[in-house]
């Protein structure tokens, strides 16, 4: 299982990396592992605002269909297009193949998340 250094990790296994006041997110290599091959994303659509926990997409692979959630408030200023004929691309590159970007609401949001060595020790509790 891959963890990157400097980003933000959920209990869901979705990360953020942020950048300015945006927040890029996408699922970790651990949830594209058990969830297999993915076939489908449903993206959200841009200008649409969440609350953190929210659901804001579908991930569909060979094996489920998995809720997206977001771990931060705010309202999305990008989705990537590239996962709608390619979403493979988040089992190939979790960490590269975001899924949408929202505009933070609340910055300290983030202080509830996970650094890199706790999402490791998080998932070695799991398992």
């Amino acid at each position: 299982m891959q963890v990157k250094e400097g980003l933000y990790y959920s209990r869901e296994h979705e990360w953020v990396r942020v950048e300015g006041d945006l927040a890029y997110i996408g699922i970790t290599d651990h949830a594209q592992h058990h969830l297999g091959d993915v076939v489908y994303v449903e993206l959200p659509a841009v200008g649409s605002s969440f609350a953190a926990h929210e659901v804001i997409g579908v991930i569909e692979s060979v094996k489920a269909v998995a809720d997206m959630h977001t771990p931060v408030s705010g309202t999305v200023e990008q989705v990537n297009s590239e996962l709608e004929g390619q979403p493979q691309l988040l089992n190939s590159d979790p960490y590269g193949a975001w899924i949408a970007c929202l505009r933070l609401e609340n910055p300290a949001e983030l202080d509830e998340l996970l650094d890199a060595a706790g999402y490791e020790a998080f998932c070695r509790e799991q398992e």
